[in-house]
């Protein structure tokens, strides 16, 4: 992939020094040819992950994605806790299994991570548009009294 946008790199620089060199009939050609794949580049950019975005920010979607699937399961293990107290380590067993079993089959569905990858750019291309984080842009603002 490297060298697809290196080669990219290299044919836009070269497509801007020769720009000035060609008859205006050929510039409007080539100036077509240069805006879609700098179009093409663009997206390249705006669909690649950073290490942290890989490995803690999308997996955090996950983690909430999941529980909120699973919510019967955390709510079976959650009133097993609050039943049991201090032997809830013994006696809450099943639930805690059920749970993982649930929360395990998410984590390892592809589509799933891809849900949550999706889900995160869409996040990402609002905040890099707006300059605005999610969780503020879906706080509700005080009205005036």
């Amino acid at each position: 992939m490297t060298n697809d946008v290196e080669h990219r790199f290299i044919c836009l620089f070269a497509i801007h020094i020769s720009f000035l060199l060609l008859v205006p009939s050929s510039r409007f050609q080539l100036l077509a040819t240069c805006m879609q794949q700098s179009e093409t580049l663009s997206s390249i950019f705006e669909q690649h992950l950073r290490h942290v975005e890989k490995d803690v920010l999308i997996p955090k979607i996950m983690r909430e994605k999941a529980r909120e699937r699973c919510f019967e399961q955390v709510q079976d293990f959650t009133k097993c806790c609050k039943d049991s107290g201090v032997l809830m380590v013994v006696k809450c067993r099943k639930e805690n299994s059920a749970l993982k079993e649930c929360l395990i089959a998410h984590y390892n569905d592809p589509a799933f991570y891809e849900e949550c990858k999706m889900e995160y750019l869409k996040e990402r291309e609002e905040f890099r548009k707006t300059g605005i984080p999610t969780k503020k842009r879906l706080q509700k603002l005080p009205t005036s009294m």
